[in-house]
């Protein structure tokens, strides 16, 4: 073998070594070190010999490519193998890496952020979107932060409706009261996907959602003014009041039920006008209406007072309560133990 011939590349810059390692044979990759090849030559994409045996999920390949590979390439790359292992939904490589040192919060260029619609940076955030729970898992235990990224990995974790990811998801600190940047609401964003699934709903209130917020209406017993709501479809929600919301025709059969599992979560609160109209005629209203106007017990009024001395922030991160000095029975009870659904092995959360 020349030398010339294992250093040349082809018209975009792809080098004989990037072209053996998407086909993953460790023999190839050895022969060709041996004789000079060099793994810190990028192609005109950036990418480098070890990005495209963690993309294919080349595990032997890897092995052999992370000695040979300079961090500062890498890092000139804009992008870690992390992250293309993590798009493939290649597990085994992901755990490899991040045994061997890389970064798990290494965060997209934006030369390469530019490429994506949703601006995605995160590891994490690849991994997430895949529905990779085993990649997930590795992540966030070796210190993947969840809310990294312009939308928000729990945002994707809920539209798809995976009870796994987002119980995983808040359990290390993902940011329940994440507002959505392309359709923000008057209230917290996560909701809008929950309405339907009472477990999905709970995890959120769980860990510290503001349920406060969807009774913050302006309007109290007046009469609401007229909304246009021109643009509005199942998918994109213009920014508005939670009560113009859950009142909208196609979703005021399902106020009841969200209002009556909200309340458990929240001291005395004001239902306006137009929210009372629907909620009248829903059959869970008397016992809405019995909350509403009886004191709430002072049992209930104590945990929501611990929980607002905790803060979100420390609600977001159960480690925190383990080391509080307080009876294992007293610290269930301000998690709102007793309505973790998912915690007790329901399947199905639809009303």
């Amino acid at each position: 073998m020349e030398w010339a011939n294992v250093l040349s590349q082809a018209s975009d810059a792809s080098s004989i070594l990037l072209e053996a390692a998407a086909g993953g044979n460790p023999d190839s990759l050895t022969l060709l070190l041996e004789y000079g090849a060099d793994a810190n030559v990028p192609k005109s994409s950036g990418h480098l010999p070890i990005h495209v045996a963690a993309d294919r999920g080349h595990l032997l390949a890897l092995k052999i490519l992370v000695p040979a590979t300079d961090s500062a390439a890498i890092k000139r790359s804009g992008i870690s193998p992390l992250h293309c292992a993590a798009a493939g939904a290649h597990s085994q490589c992901l755990e490899f890496l991040l045994r061997v040192g890389f970064d798990a919060n290494f965060m997209l260029d934006q030369k390469i952020r530019k490429h994506y619609d949703d601006q995605r940076k995160s590891v994490l955030y690849f991994a997430v979107s895949n529905g990779d729970v085993a990649s997930v898992k590795l992540l966030l235990n070796a210190g993947a932060l969840p809310n990294q990224d312009p939308v928000n990995c729990l945002q994707i974790a809920l539209r798809m409706g995976n009870y796994e990811l987002v119980n995983l998801l808040l359990r290390h600190g993902a940011n329940v009261n994440y507002v959505c940047r392309v359709n923000p609401l008057h209230f917290p964003s996560a909701l809008q996907y929950t309405l339907k699934d009472e477990i999905m709903l709970r995890l959120l209130l769980n860990y510290g959602y503001d349920a406060e917020r969807c009774f913050d209406c302006p309007h109290g017993d007046k009469v609401h003014s007229r909304y246009t709501f021109e643009g509005w479809t199942s998918t994109v929600i213009r920014d508005t009041l939670f009560c113009e919301v859950i009142t909208l025709p196609w979703l005021q059969h399902l106020s009841g039920k969200v209002i009556q599992v909200m309340l458990d979560y929240v001291d005395r609160v004001q239902i306006c006008s137009k929210l009372r109209t629907v909620l009248q005629e829903q059959a869970s209203w008397a016992e809405i209406n019995s909350v509403l106007t009886n004191p709430r017990s002072l049992k209930h009024l104590c945990r929501l007072k611990i929980r607002k001395c905790m803060g979100r922030l420390r609600l977001r991160c159960p480690v925190f309560m383990s080391f509080l000095p307080l009876p294992n029975r007293l610290k269930e009870y301000v998690l709102f133990r007793e309505y973790d659904l998912y915690g007790q092995g329901c399947l199905k959360g639809t009303w």
